[in-house]
């Protein structure tokens, strides 16, 4: 539903992504090969069967269908886990239990060729291992080849690479709940009783959505108490992702202030713009990464505070180094760089989607207008 209905923009990639959303996905990929990358989504979504092509998610997946065993279906997490030295087929059945989750929850790279096709998809773990697949060394994979750019940021006109949703690889680095032994299902799909059995719930959500039944499987306290706990968690990793996210949105656009200034004939200090550029990519990588997991913090939460922290300090030492090599160069700079936020969140997309204040996550604490003024946010408020 999120490709076929949200916008056009979701297909561009091809059918590479569909690996994540059709239990087909290695049945496609094994019969069409290189094509199943590269083709259209479109094309290759129609060679699922047709009462089958809204399906997404299915028992086959995450089962055997004889046995009903766990198994790790997809080539993708096999593949990643054999180059971190895992063997997926010796996996314990605790493990499975977070590892069928992390067939598609994680980031992953798609490739390109010279022409912008789709040549692969695959896990960007390369000098990680299991329990320690660190933001680091994904941003370095990122960093290593040109063709894991996928798209060109229109404000610094720097190709980037994606981060997507990393929960397995956010949550098993060595958070709390991993280190005590808890895999995804216990929190996300915890055990129900249907008749004199003993199953896993299969309607999988936040344990906030069922008043943290499955929290109480472990924890005595009462559900407010630990509903505060995880409001709690939740809000500083908020108020450190807009620290690091305005801290990173300053310094792109002054990037395209630099830019503008070399297209006009000012002299800026190369060395000076692409240590800058490092700083701001490090920077940038980390914000994409914590705003695409999906537990604001709490799957890791002091990993969270790491990963930002450190965003800050690189994007903060960036914009310095810019603001240093734009006086150099006769650029003069207001104090607070007006970010025109309105121009990247108006009229996005096909359905010209707008801003909307109430979908906003403001700092929790109030500290984010004092650094970065409401007045020089450019929202269409």
């Amino acid at each position: 539903t999120d490709q076929l209905e949200v916008d056009p923009s979701r297909l561009k990639a091809g059918g590479a992504c569909l690996t994540c959303k059709t239990p087909y996905a290695p049945i496609l990929q094994k019969e069409m090969g290189q094509a199943y990358f590269a083709d259209p989504y479109l094309e290759v979504h129609a060679k699922i069967p047709k009462e089958f092509q809204t399906l997404g998610a299915s028992c086959a997946d995450c089962h055997n269908n004889q046995s009903m065993d766990l198994q790790l279906s997809r080539w993708t997490l096999r593949e990643a886990l054999t180059k971190i030295g895992k063997n997926p087929d010796q996996a314990s059945r605790q493990e499975k239990r977070m590892l069928v989750c992390a067939q598609c929850h994680v980031t992953y790279v798609i490739p390109k060729d010279k022409d912008m096709k789709s040549t692969s998809v695959f896990f960007p773990w390369q000098g990680s291992q299991v329990g320690n697949i660190s933001v680091e060394n994904i941003i370095k994979v990122l960093k290593s080849d040109p063709a894991y750019g996928e798209w060109k940021q229109n404000v610094t006109g720097f190709k980037v690479g994606f981060i997507r949703h990393p929960e397995y690889e956010f949550f098993s680095n060595n958070s709390v709940h991993y280190q005590a032994g808890a895999a995804c299902a216990d929190c996300h799909m915890p055990y129900t009783r249907v008749g004199a059995n003993k199953i896993s719930d299969h309607n999988v959500m936040s344990p906030l959505k069922s008043e943290l039944k499955a929290c109480q499987q472990c924890h005595t306290e009462t559900t407010e108490w630990l509903t505060k706990q995880v409001f709690a968690i939740q809000d500083r990793t908020v108020s450190m992702m807009n620290r690091s996210g305005y801290a990173v949105a300053v310094t792109a656009k002054l990037f395209e202030i630099a830019n503008k200034a070399q297209a006009d004939g000012k002299a800026v200090d190369q060395d000076i713009y692409n240590r800058a550029k490092d700083l701001y990519l490090e920077a940038f990588y980390r914000v994409i990464f914590i705003g695409a997991e999906n537990s604001v913090g709490f799957h890791n939460p002091s990993e969270a505070g790491r990963i930002c922290n450190d965003a800050v300090a690189m994007a903060s030492k960036s914009e310095g180094l810019l603001r240093q090599a734009l006086a150099k160069a006769g650029v003069d700079l207001p104090q607070d760089i007006h970010l025109e936020m309105a121009k990247y969140l108006s009229d996005r997309g096909v359905k010209k989607l707008k801003f909307r204040p109430e979908f906003e996550f403001a700092d929790p604490y109030g500290i984010q207008p004092m650094l970065t003024p409401v007045s020089s946010q450019g929202l269409p408020r």
